[in-house]
């Protein structure tokens, strides 16, 4: 196809994004124009400020049940307050800013000024400690802080400033407390005009910092430019499937990357408001109740939302307003996509990516999906799936998932890992960028995930993937979650470990141990069974809801050290 058929997007995007449509409208290429000067606050949200001032951006709802409908005016005054506000403080263009903010609505406000400003945002969970907050602080080099004034999470980063000495300012959102700014106080001395300076930030310059979840070591930090939030254009309209007229849902804490696929660039970009709920403890009947009382119509959660949400009575809520469901984080496993497609006729579209990307693969718009898999890949990424020599997998053959860099990068592909090429060249090389996750490409295109690299298990010869395990185990009505692992085993090296937790009611019991046994002797080749099943109140999670199978294999064969004395 020549050039020629690429047509401007509508809307705000159109100035940076042509693309290829069927005859159905489904999209077949992307490209992007003008982005040498992109700047997501300028370009899109003070652009939709005065295109559509009194639009929705977003719907928020307090924890205690206010509601505030804050439109694209209120987004590009407020964003430039905040700008005005923190430029007064001493941050500017280059600083790095650690954003501590819950689902606060401040938090919208302070991406976007940091965005005008040129600082570099770098999110952070609500949930971090001491420990955490000293580590990030030294690992990113943070210039300022700004923190909600719930919980103990300013009290936290109190003691970790003590062994660092390199923040110039700290802001507290929602109250006073002394050595602090406060934001709430002070912010209404502030312009609300901010003018776009000339020397403004754009580009492929540093835009916003993600520390990665720390699966299976130390979390990364990985750096992304001002082109970023274009990348999560297919994100919002062709995996989301967001309506400029509707409302799309996001449930993500803004302290992880996901909160910027569906609370966002993407769903902006597409002119759709977003409705967030500043939540402080999950309950599922709660955000049933949202969806049917706000009209959602569209709504994006991990799988295990989806699992919790299977075991709620969900007949009791009027959903008619959803037109389309997402998940990614982790795989989906069949049992819960079939539950609840039974349950409310909805499909599941699931989607793959990473902290250091955008959406890599997803179950787009115009795609039937294929309960299990995630998808075909992202018109924006050039996917390859190859083994460890370099050469390409054949259809069904696991490899390891790689994005072709060689010719160009793609817009949402990470800039690399601030301060750390040991560690961006580890996974970044020879033209391809490696992303460390393991799955197949079925004859018709569709990925089927494996899991982590990390996380296969070899035994007896054989290499076991855990995902294919777990989703077998999770077809028993009374497993609510599980994580399969390797343990030591003298004769086949690796032996494989299922850890299962159970729905409420269920009793764990030898009985029940021997009846899963026999459920996997009957569905699973011998070499792909575990060996033992532990019952267990709760898996080991990052905060950002990844099931943490490393820290699982990491006990077990630390036990086995031990016993056999080499602690």
């Amino acid at each position: 196809m020549s050039e020629l058929n690429f047509v401007p997007e509508e809307g705000v995007a159109g100035k940076f994004i042509s693309c290829i449509r069927d005859e159905n409208g489904i999209m077949k290429d992307i490209q992007f124009q003008n982005t040498e000067n992109f700047n997501f606050a300028f370009d899109v949200v003070d652009a939709l400020g005065k295109k559509c001032p009194g639009k929705t951006a977003m719907l928020h709802i307090s924890k205690e049940g206010r509601e505030r409908n804050i439109t694209f005016k209120d987004m590009m005054e407020y964003s430039s307050r905040t700008a005005n506000y923190l430029q007064f403080l001493g941050i500017k263009k280059g600083d790095r800013v650690l954003v501590v903010l819950k689902r606060h609505y401040q938090f919208w406000f302070t991406v976007i000024a940091l965005h005008k400003i040129g600082a570099v945002a770098i999110p952070a969970s609500y949930l971090l400690v001491k420990k955490d907050f000293e580590y990030r602080f030294r690992a990113a080099r943070i210039d300022g802080v700004i923190s909600t004034s719930d919980g103990d999470v300013s009290k936290e980063i109190d003691k970790a400033l003590k062994s660092y000495e390199g923040i110039k300012t700290k802001v507290l959102v929602g109250g006073v407390k002394a050595g602090w700014n406060s934001y709430n106080r002070e912010i209404k001395y502030f312009s609300r005009e901010f003018p776009r300076p000339a020397n403004a930030a754009c580009g492929e310059d540093p835009s916003i910092m993600f520390f990665t979840s720390g699966t299976t070591s130390y979390p990364k930090i990985a750096a992304h430019s001002f082109t970023y939030p274009l990348g999560h254009y297919i994100t919002a309209k062709e995996w989301h499937q967001v309506d400029p007229d509707g409302m799309h849902f996001a449930i993500s804490d803004t302290g992880w990357a996901k909160a910027m696929w569906g609370k966002l660039y993407g769903q902006w970009l597409c002119e759709a408001p977003i409705f967030t709920y500043d939540y402080d403890e999950f309950f599922a009947k709660e955000i049933l109740a949202m969806l049917e009382k706000y009209k959602i119509t569209s709504f994006c959660a991990p799988p295990t939302v989806y699992r919790v949400l299977v075991h709620t009575d969900l007949a009791n809520y009027n959903l008619s307003s959803l037109k389309n469901v997402t998940t990614a984080g982790e795989a989906l496993n069949p049992e819960i996509y079939n539950k609840f497609y039974n349950a409310t006729g909805l499909k599941i579209m699931e989607g793959f990516g990473q902290t250091e990307s955008t959406l890599i693969a997803g179950t787009l718009k115009g795609m039937e999906p294929r309960p299990g898999s995630m998808g075909k890949p992202n018109p924006l990424y050039d996917i390859s799936i190859m083994k460890p020599d370099g050469t390409n997998c054949i259809a069904g053959e696991v490899g390891e998932i790689c994005i072709k860099t060689s010719e160009a990068i793609p817009k949402g592909l990470f800039l690399g890992y601030f301060f750390d090429e040991e560690r961006t060249s580890q996974v970044w090389h020879d033209g391809f960028y490696h992303t460390g996750d393991t799955a197949y490409m079925d004859k018709d295109g569709y990925l089927w995930y494996v899991g982590r690299v990390d996380d296969l298990i070899k035994s007896a010869g054989f290499r076991v993937g855990p995902f294919e395990i777990e989703n077998e185990i999770m077809k028993l009505p009374y497993v609510l979650e599980c994580a399969v692992t390797s343990i030591p085993d003298k004769i086949r090296g690796q032996a494989i470990k299922a850890s299962i937790v159970l729905t409420d009611g269920i009793e764990a019991t030898d009985i029940l141990r021997k009846e899963i046994m026999k459920f996997l002797r009957g569905n699973m080749a011998s070499y792909k069974r575990p060996k033992v099943v532990e019952f267990v109140k709760s898996l080991p999670k990052t905060s950002s809801g990844k099931v943490r199978r490393a820290e699982i294999k990491e006990n077990d064969w630390n036990k086995d050290e031990s016993k056999n004395g080499k602690n």
